[in-house]
């Protein structure tokens, strides 16, 4: 199985005029077919909780800081990853099991390998 992993998305610009962070092949590990983005967690809420059976996520913040504690199947201890570049993305395979923290303000942008299907949820963990 594979486990999550970091990766750099190429940036382009200078501090003097600004950045533009590229999404496209062939820096991704999937050709992306949804894409969504999630704001306005109260600090208390914890996003997540769900694992998928078949779908690949990219998991980039695109503001503020996105904490993540996941689970991985066969491994005794959960990953701990904290988003605050939108240069950079948090690779999700499926199985894995993700529990998601929002700073204030903070976005999450999913860069996702199918569209929605409820039928690919897994909503208890293994």
């Amino acid at each position: 199985m594979t486990a999550p992993y970091l990766l750099s998305l190429p940036t382009h610009g200078t501090s003097d005029y600004g950045w533009l962070t590229v999404a496209e092949p062939p820096s991704l590990p999937f050709e992306v077919k949804r894409t969504y983005w999630i704001t306005e967690v109260p600090p208390t809420q914890v996003r997540g909780r769900h694992a998928h059976h078949t779908l690949e996520q990219l998991l980039v913040a695109a503001h503020g800081t996105v904490r993540l504690r996941i689970r991985v199947p066969g491994q005794p201890e959960a990953q701990c990853y904290c988003l605050s570049s939108p240069r950079e993305a948090l690779y999700l395979p499926p199985h894995c099991w993700p529990e998601i923290h929002f700073e204030p303000g903070a976005v999450l942008l999913c860069l996702a390998s199918q569209p929605y299907d409820p039928a690919d949820y897994i909503h208890e963990e293994a």
